[in-house]
């Protein structure tokens, strides 16, 4: 599976490389979402080319409503830091007083309580990006190139398919819906493949495997030489139809068997990347000719694969 993926979360990287453009409506919905919900799961290197270079009115909308959401996170954090930073005084002088099991605990807490507080301030008004920026797991979001109407467009998608006509619930009962495997594209995913085909921009992607002491270690796998990798994906668009539900674009990479390499590492899986000259033909699938999609994920670009222990 693919459990974990450093991806080129910029989605002007999209527009300037590939000639896509931005779904503005699709982004306007998900910052509005993620306004409402901030457990929301988005990069910040998702957020940050609106924050620090809008040039168009649209992009400008969406700034704001992204600062908005900041300004609301410090002042959460600011309360926090100022409730804890009372609970330790308050549990300090309790202890000066006398020793007890309960004051000791109250001051661990409390301090433990004020350093989360802090660090959470701090990456908050951290504007310089780093590579964990752009890191999505299951259930956090992606920009996505699909084809619609004629031109390749970026859509925000989360990083775990909800096949559209299936109940909400389906993201509990089978968590594993952000890896496509390839020998069930026509079984799980027919609804998707020959349908639905997106991409994704991957510089690398993370696995658990065990190690040589049976401990699991968590391996980063990146292409040699390094690369940029346009790895193929199913997507869903997933419509509410109970009160309280909010419609839904998600996406699953699809994986296949590895290279001996991966392999070796101890690890069964691979995202299956594709070669730039076969974009449009992967984004406009033909659902009666499914052989015609097969043999792009076939003639995938030759890469091969080197790893290190996350640290």
């Amino acid at each position: 599976m693919c459990y974990s993926a450093q991806i080129k979360a910029d989605y002007q990287r999209f527009v300037r490389e590939y000639g896509a453009v931005m779904s503005f409506d699709d982004f306007a919905k998900m910052v509005h979402e993620y306004f409402d919900n901030p457990k929301m799961r988005v990069p910040k290197a998702m957020t940050a080319p609106f924050l620090k270079a809008a040039e168009t009115e649209e992009e400008r909308q969406i700034a704001e409503v992204l600062r908005a959401r900041l300004a609301a996170d410090e002042l959460e954090l600011l309360q926090e830091l100022a409730r804890q930073t009372e609970r330790l005084e308050k549990a300090q002088q309790a202890l000066a007083t006398k020793a007890t099991k309960k004051a000791a605990e109250e001051v661990r807490i409390a301090t433990n309580k004020i350093a989360w507080a802090k660090g959470k301030l701090e990456e908050l008004k951290r504007t310089e990006l780093t590579p964990r920026d752009s890191r999505i797991f299951p259930g956090w979001y992606a920009p996505v190139m699909v084809m619609e109407n004629g031109r390749r467009v970026v859509k925000p998608m989360r990083y775990q398919c909800r096949p559209a006509g299936k109940p909400a619930f389906y993201d509990t009962q089978f968590p594993g819906t952000y890896n496509a495997r390839r020998d069930n594209l026509r079984g799980f995913w027919k609804g998707q493949y020959g349908h639905t085909h997106g991409l994704v921009l991957v510089d690398a992607f993370y696995e658990n495997v065990t190690g040589p002491d049976g401990k699991n270690v968590i391996l980063e796998f990146s292409p040699d030489p390094p690369q940029t990798l346009l790895v193929a994906c199913v997507w869903s668009h997933w419509r509410a139809t109970k009160p309280g539900e909010k419609d839904l674009l998600s996406f699953a990479i699809i994986t296949d068997d590895p290279p001996p390499e991966i392999a070796e590492a101890g690890h069964d899986r691979c995202p299956v990347p594709i070669k730039p000259e076969n974009i449009d033909a992967w984004l406009n699938p033909q659902a009666q000719d499914l052989a015609a999609m097969d043999r792009i994920l076939d003639d995938c670009p030759i890469a091969r694969y080197t790893h290190r222990v996350e640290t």
